[in-house]
């Protein structure tokens, strides 16, 4: 399982919605591919449908070459849709990728007896199956106390796994500066997007890539 994060970082809102075209355009491609692509978090901005920031869990043969095509900035031009007139037209984001199968930085491997899991009803949209299984998992890591809840898939086995990947990834980001390359992984990403030399760009409304 490969773990995808696309952010806006500190960017306009420009940035943000170059995230929700991106999403969109990346859950193509996966299906293109015959990847997996689960929504595992997701940071809305101020503009509803917009994201400052999102988290998918990708997983197939395929998983691992396509999350390399986005690794790293990502250029969008396109005039601004907030601000007529505006004379910026080159909106950067930054893609990262976290693969799960190793420990990452100074976090420890997860093992089985520091983790607790509990079922429960899954909760908001989705019509009468969500009100009416208990598919949701919380996985909680003992030592720490974090916890993490899942309910995208109807499966509680997948939703243990996505649980699992998602809780080594928030231990991760979690430790020390001096031993976590994670964590400090993650800081560069939000803060230092790298403009100007973009892995993938695209151009106008349609999101068209060049």
């Amino acid at each position: 399982m490969i773990l995808l994060q696309l952010t806006a970082n500190t960017g306009p809102e420009e940035c943000c919605l170059a995230v929700r075209k991106a999403l969109a355009q990346l859950l193509r491609e996966c299906e293109g591919a015959g990847v997996s692509a689960e929504l595992l978090e997701q940071v809305p901005s101020e503009v509803p449908g917009n994201f400052r920031s999102v988290l998918l869990a990708l997983e197939g043969a395929a998983a691992e070459a396509l999350a390399k095509r986005w690794r790293g900035s990502v250029l969008w031009m396109c005039p601004s849709p907030y601000r007529p007139g505006h004379k910026r037209k080159n909106w950067f984001i930054g893609v990262e990728v976290f693969e799960t199968d190793a420990p990452m930085g100074g976090a420890q491997a997860l093992e089985d007896k520091d983790l607790r899991f509990e079922t429960l009803r899954a909760s908001g949209p989705g019509g009468q199956h969500v009100n009416k299984t208990d598919s949701a998992v919380r996985a909680t890591h003992v030592p720490s106390g974090l916890s993490v809840k899942v309910q995208t898939e109807r499966s509680q086995h997948a939703n243990k796994r996505l649980a699992r990947a998602l809780l080594a990834h928030k231990l991760a980001a979690q430790a020390d500066d001096a031993a976590s390359a994670a964590r400090n992984q993650r800081w560069r990403q939000h803060h230092g997007v790298e403009r100007g030399n973009a892995a993938r760009a695209f151009r106008g409304e349609g999101f068209v890539e060049v």
